[in-house]
């Protein structure tokens, strides 16, 4: 098998149900009496309707739709954070998920120790991020702050740091949600070109965003979801076409 015919990402009917309250409670109060009485009732939201998909090692692939869509709780399911109701996800290769940027960061632990935390839950050795310490720290740029707690750090500083960690990890697949946005001009302009020398190196990249334009210029492929179901997937330039003309309809 060619290495372009890998698959580094098997999506096989996969079906994503939340159970939300019928009616709306305003306190826990209400909640425990409601159901002591036994007049709690559910309804259920199908986020994600029977996806199915494959992402070849080395593509590039977008996906867009509107919000509710699914594409984050899709992102979620990939990235091991969620399982699905139904269906499985067979993924080959070291993930790197820049959903929300230090999201997972210990608010009590200073930079330092949140990038061994961080990466050794990424699945990195001790021994790796010793190597690329100095890297990391420099590329966030967040200054004496690294010897911080992270509960001192802006969102913009804990972004920085997060996405820092991980593109120096050197993962298979880097999937990422609405990240380009954070920080100022310079560290959109110097995240964009890591984005860029990664696409190159050959890694397998998943990019959500809603500016189609920038979807178009780092993605080969686009992945559509509308209500949770896979509406297209194909050509970017075409299906990206193809949401703009479906929006001008809807609006």
């Amino acid at each position: 098998m060619q290495q372009s015919e890998v698959i580094d990402i098997q999506v096989e009917n996969v079906t994503m149900k939340f159970k939300m309250l019928n009616e709306k409670i305003d306190s826990l109060k209400e909640f425990i009496l409601q159901s002591l009485k036994n007049n709690i009732r559910y309804k259920y939201f199908s986020a994600l309707k029977s996806v199915s998909f494959n992402i070849r090692r080395g593509e590039r692939i977008g996906i867009i739709g509107h919000n509710g869509a699914g594409k984050s709780t899709l992102l979620k399911i990939i990235s091991g954070v969620m399982k699905p109701t139904e269906g499985r996800v067979v993924v080959n290769g070291s993930i790197a998920p820049l959903l929300e940027l230090g999201a997972g960061f210990d608010q009590d632990l200073t930079g330092i120790e949140n990038i061994y935390l961080n990466a050794a839950i990424l699945g990195c050795s001790k021994k790796l991020i010793d190597s690329r310490l100095d890297e990391i720290i420099a590329y966030a740029d967040i200054g004496d702050f690294i010897s911080a707690p992270v509960k001192n750090y802006s969102s913009g500083m804990r972004a920085r740091l997060g996405f820092s960690i991980a593109v120096h990890i050197d993962p298979d697949i880097l999937i990422v949600d609405e990240i380009l946005s954070v920080g100022d001009e310079i560290f959109r302009n110097k995240s964009k070109q890591s984005m860029l020398n990664l696409m190159n190196s050959g890694k397998t990249v998943i990019v959500v965003s809603h500016n189609l334009r920038q979807i178009q210029e780092l993605t080969e492929k686009v992945l559509w979801l509308d209500h949770g179901e896979l509406r297209g997937y194909g050509d970017a330039k075409y299906i990206c076409h193809e949401y703009m003309e479906y929006l001008k309809k809807v609006n």
